[in-house]
């Protein structure tokens, strides 16, 4: 059951680079604002009918919920939009990396600190080796994609 779980994972992976990719190039063409609600409608659809045929039928037990856990829905509206808006300008593969980077850092933090119940994990030099490759890789990629942009606009013109 793990692997299926881990391959559900690598293909939520694929999706979500192939998202930004796709919102990114329409946000070119419509906007960014147009293009996040695009996908958060879209996203409200399915999420409807999802709840309407396999749902626990109280979706008003969420008001119930603690508010902070709330706060949540603002990270994801966050990511989607900041996405939006970073791969036009610094290409899929810097977007995703950096996100990426963003999620092992908190996620570092989170785990060395127990932060909202979870298991304690102390920090130690591994990960904060796996965070520093990390970087080096984004710069690599980073300065590669500038090199690549400006190859093709000297091309170009």
């Amino acid at each position: 059951m793990s692997f299926i779980l881990l391959i559900a994972a690598v293909i939520g992976g694929v999706l979500l680079s192939a998202q930004s990719s796709v919102n990114g190039v329409l946000s070119r063409k419509a906007g960014t604002y147009e293009s996040a609600f695009l996908t958060f409608a879209t996203g409200t659809l399915v999420l409807f009918l999802l709840i309407l045929f396999f749902g626990k039928g109280d979706v008003l037990a969420l008001l119930d919920a603690p508010k902070w856990q709330l706060s949540a829905v603002w990270f994801g509206v966050s990511y989607l939009f900041l996405t939006v808006l970073a791969v036009p300008q610094i290409g899929v593969i810097a977007a995703n990396i950096s996100t990426v980077i963003g999620q092992l850092s908190a996620g570092i933090i989170i785990d060395h600190f127990g932060f909202f119940g979870g298991a304690q994990i102390s920090l130690d030099w591994k990960r904060g080796l796996a965070i520093v490759l990390m970087l080096i890789a984004l710069r690599l990629i980073y300065v590669g994609n500038k090199k690549s942009v400006e190859k093709s606009t000297s091309k170009a013109a």
